[in-house]
């Protein structure tokens, strides 16, 4: 397994992720004084966020049913867990846009290969009632 984003497993197929960006922010408010630069005064970690980048081979290896869930994880509105293939715990966040590219379509328009954008934002975990629900649809 390459990375896990919530019941999405990304391996070598059917879904594959092939790069990845992270950024973090910080956030400073600028205090105004006069005849000098205004200082700044940090005032707590900003947002978190990660673009997963994937390729689905549909017509060798499927793939389009977890593009599926995908969407519905986005559409829930749900956080979801990620987690990179060495185990490092990467923590909830929420899916805040999914971009597909299909090229070389086929007969019924569906592409032979399928890029897939997944803009993810970090946020807090889940109240333990919405927990379990999540914990218990990824594995489902």
């Amino acid at each position: 397994m390459l990375m896990a984003l919530g019941p999405v497993r990304f391996e070598v197929y059917p879904v594959n992720t092939n790069d990845y960006d992270h950024s973090h922010e910080t956030t400073f408010v600028e205090k105004p004084v006069v005849g000098a630069r205004p200082p700044l005064e940090w005032v707590g970690d900003g947002s978190e966020t990660w673009t997963i980048k994937a390729k689905l081979y549909p017509h060798k290896f499927g793939g389009l049913g977890d593009l599926s869930k995908l969407y519905q994880a986005r559409a829930s509105g749900r956080p979801q867990y990620l987690m990179r293939g060495d185990g490092a715990q990467m923590g909830w966040v929420v899916i805040e846009k999914v971009t597909e590219r299909s090229s070389y379509l086929d007969r019924h328009g569906v592409g032979k290969v399928i890029d897939v954008d997944i803009a993810v934002k970090r946020t807090g975990k889940p109240s333990g009632g919405s927990f379990y629900s999540i914990m218990a649809g990824m594995f489902g």
